[in-house]
């Protein structure tokens, strides 16, 4: 059984580095809080963001991903106000003005074509109502401050959404577990014109320091703490910011929501292909997902007794044959009117299909054999990643991080949401050092992870800073780097700090 958000009084047990730091960083978000709203927040609802690991693109096909919750988070300080207004303020006021809505009216009108800071909080406010069928909101106070760097690929979005939603469910004096508040925030983003996948949500909810997640989406969310291996040097990683900022309410119909509609038009053509589409399970499901097929395509087949890596290992294996044969008769990528067709359609069916009124998508070939053998080969990756974790054998170092370099090229070559900075800085990490490196997040800019030993994160740093960032970005003061490019370590999820 998923648990509750817990409470926390101290911030050691939230942050294992820089304690100090965030605790001056608290004290400032309280005291400006008490001076815009006259008194003291009553609590402090923190959600961190991520970086995942390896297993790009995959979450909202329905497969598993191996993220890890990061220091970088968002703080939402909230109090109730005892009327029927939501007053919403970021600490970055200049940037960021303040918002007054209804508690029980315009706090649940979001416009996905307007970009705007407050509609994130509307979406977690939104979220919540949505699940408990009610608009009987409480008025509260809200200030805000955020550390995860907006389009970085680190979840920003997700962080300050589940903040949101922890802060609206204590104030309104709701116990939802955490497995119901990642849902929740997942399907929240919607609202802003994101085909979230869960991934990003789960891992800032659920995190636990010193873990990864493995974290499985179907049949039903579940998040398996994995821990990494030990090895002679400890292993560590390191984030890069590329300061190219890949914003996918901005970029969606071409980048982001383009590559989730390529993936589930992909699994509605292989289910027809395998004979699967008319059955029950994939036939009365929407939207259907990658896994979803595969499950089905090997429903009722025998695999009590046999290890749980192996029956991924086999079922994945197949599925990329058999999408290399669905898929192989058009390499260049298919038409608008060639899907229609691959499914029997009209192309305002399949737009009807795949919810283009809601998620627009712009494209002259929709490349989904790529998209394809990406989904199916990254979640192998995945797979065997946390078998290495969880039975180390050899040089598990080399071993994992050959597997991020495959991802990487993966993702280059195949799902085509790199860029020249994120191989730039994935080249020199390498060079450096580094075991594997790859891009995190939605990719198209944002970060790259980087896993290292230990006692090499200064001189990886220091090639990446010399190569990358005095080159591109001279301009940069100490503290701007230090945001840009940090060591990182598994943190903890969302908690409330009193």
């Amino acid at each position: 059984m998923s648990s509750l958000v817990p409470t926390v009084k101290d911030l050691d047990s939230i942050y294992s580095i820089n304690v100090d730091a965030q605790a001056k960083r608290y004290a400032r978000l309280n005291e400006m809080f008490e001076k815009m709203y006259g008194s003291k927040p009553e609590f402090i609802a923190r959600a961190p963001g991520r970086v995942n690991i390896i297993g790009e693109h995959i979450d909202y096909c329905g497969f598993p991903v191996f993220p890890m919750a990061i220091a970088p988070d968002t703080l939402i300080a909230a109090r109730a106000n005892g009327t029927s207004r939501v007053r919403v303020a970021n600490i970055d006021s200049a940037k960021y003005s303040a918002r007054d809505f209804s508690a029980t009216d315009d706090v649940f009108d979001i416009d996905s074509k307007v970009h705007e800071w407050s509609n994130y909080f509307k979406c977690g406010y939104r979220g919540v109502f949505d699940y408990l069928g009610r608009k009987d909101g409480k008025g509260f106070d809200v200030l805000l401050d955020g550390t995860v760097p907006a389009g970085s690929g680190l979840s920003s979005s997700a962080a300050f959404v589940c903040a949101t939603e922890l802060a609206v469910q204590r104030i309104n004096n709701v116990d939802l577990t955490q497995s119901q508040l990642a849902s929740i925030a997942a399907g929240a983003e919607c609202h802003v014109g994101v085909n979230s996948g869960g991934m990003d949500q789960t891992a800032s909810i659920m995190g636990q320091q010193g873990s990864a997640l493995f974290i499985e989406f179907h049949p039903e969310l579940r998040a398996t703490p994995v821990k990494f291996p030990e090895t002679n040097t400890p292993l560590a990683f390191i984030i890069a910011n590329t300061l190219v900022v890949s914003d996918k309410h901005v970029t969606a119909p071409v980048c982001y929501n383009l590559r989730v509609v390529e993936t589930r038009v992909g699994a509605l053509i292989l289910a027809k292909h395998l004979g699967v589409a008319d059955r029950p399970a994939c036939r009365d499901v929407d939207p259907l997902t990658f896994k979803i097929v595969m499950d089905e395509c090997f429903a009722g087949r025998e695999s009590a007794g046999k290890d749980e890596t192996q029956v991924w290992i086999e079922r994945l294996s197949k599925m990329l044959d058999e999408s290399r044969k669905a898929f192989s008769a058009h390499p260049e990528g298919y038409t608008r009117d060639q899907m229609a067709a691959a499914l029997d359609m009209t192309s305002d069916e399949l737009s009807n299909k795949i919810h283009e009124s809601q998620f627009p998508v712009r494209a002259e070939r929709f490349q989904i054999l790529n998209r394809a053998q990406h989904v199916f080969s990254e979640t192998l990756r995945v797979v065997k990643f946390r078998q290495i974790c969880e039975n180390p054998s050899g040089d598990v170092a080399e071993k994992l991080g050959t597997l991020m370099n495959q991802s990487q090229d993966s993702c280059r070559d195949l799902f085509e949401c790199s860029c020249p900075e994120l191989d730039e800085l994935c080249t020199i990490a390498r060079s450096a050092g580094a075991y594997g490196s790859r891009l995190t997040g939605a990719g198209w800019g944002g970060c790259s992870v980087h896993m290292v030993a230990a006692d090499k994160v200064e001189q990886v740093k220091k090639a990446l800073a010399e190569q990358y960032y005095a080159k591109r970005h001279p301009q940069l003061t100490a503290e701007q780097l230090s945001d840009a490019l940090f060591a990182t370590t598994p943190g903890r999820g969302a908690c409330y700090y009193v």
